[in-house]
Formats: structure tokens, C-alpha cells, sequence
């Protein structure tokens, strides 16, 4: 995917969003070409320095710029020379699915494994082990805890991990066996 095209992407616009929040998204989605200070590009955006070093910084964490420094032979002050780097995007975001699938199916899991029981008037929810200690009443107001059932949210937790299953190209299968 060209470095044009990346950006046009919703979902990558999305990702740097989160990244690098509302003020620093000028800085990410007008990436220039080759080398840039922060000075120049806080200039060039209309932009405060801080912001713009911020979300440079936050970049360079997730290997989506990097910079090269040069030190002022008079001054001895040193000039930082920002590159971006998205063509790790596609990889990052593969990685952050695979997480959330992994993270979703865990959540199953502990899910099925448990018994619930809910205050309806403080909307808390507790283990079974924890609503017997309890004597079965909410511990915050003395509310009866009644069992709760959890069957709407593993569904909808095996619908999402279907998705992202179908999206990585990934079945039961491949998943075991790492």
C-alpha cells in the first residue's frame, strides 16, 4: 500500500487518531517527505512546539518516525531530523488485533468459567464466591444479589472473535497451536 493510500485509510486515520490524540493529529496525517525538524513543522501546522514534539515523540514509541540528531558545530546545540516511517502501520495494526482477539477470548473464557450474581440497585456485579461471602446480599446498599445470567455477552463476545478471526485470516485451528 502506497504512503498516500495508507492515509486515506479510515481505519489508519482512526489509529493514529488514538495514538496521537486531537493536537497532534496535523503532525501525523500530513507526514512531508524526507527529513523535518519538530520547529519547522510546528510552523508549517500553525501548531504549539510542545504539540508537535509531543506527538513526534509518541510516534517515534510505536516505530512510526524516527530522527537523526546533528549538533551545531558554533552553538554545540543539537537539531533533531524527523522521518516518518507508516509502513509498519499495516503490521502494528494486525498486531493490535490479534491482541484484542486474544484478550476477548480470555474474557470468554473467564466468562463461561463463573457464576454471577448482580445488585440490580448498584448495578454491581459479583463472583459466585464472593456473593456467598456476602450471605447473597450487596455488601454497598443490602440488596438481594440474584443470579445473573451472562449468556447475551458471550455471544456477542463470540460474534467479535468470529470477526476478528475472519478478518486475520485465522482459524481454531492455527490458534491452538500457538
Amino acid at each position: 500500500m502506497a504512503f498516500e493510500e495508507l492515509l486515506e485509510d479510515p481505519v489508519i486515520q482512526k489509529y493514529l487518531h488514538e495514538l496521537v490524540g486531537p493536537k497532534g493529529m496535523p503532525v501525523a496525517a500530513a507526514p512531508p517527505d524526507g527529513e523535518v525538524t519538530d520547529e519547522e513543522l510546528a510552523e508549517e501546522l500553525g501548531l504549539e512546539l510542545n504539540d508537535v514534539r509531543r506527538a513526534l515523540f509518541i510516534l517515534y514509541e510505536n516505530d512510526l518516525a524516527s530522527y537523526r540528531r546533528l549538533r551545531d558545530e558554533d552553538s554545540g546545540w543539537l537539531t533533531y531530523l524527523w522521518t516518518f516511517e507508516y509502513n509498519k502501520i499495516p503490521e502494528q495494526l494486525e498486531e493490535e488485533m490479534h491482541r484484542l482477539l486474544d484478550g476477548i477470548e480470555q474474557r470468554r473464557e473467564y466468562e463461561l468459567a463463573n457464576e454471577f450474581y448482580l445488585c440490580e440497585v448498584c448495578g454491581v456485579r459479583f463472583e459466585f464466591g464472593e456473593a456467598m461471602e456476602f450471605g447473597f446480599e450487596c455488601p454497598d446498599c443490602g440488596s438481594s444479589l440474584d443470579a445473573m445470567e451472562n449468556t447475551r455477552l458471550i455471544d456477542a463476545m463470540e460474534a467479535r472473535i468470529d470477526e476478528l478471526r475472519g478478518e486475520l485470516n485465522v482459524d481454531n485451528t492455527e490458534l491452538e497451536a500457538q
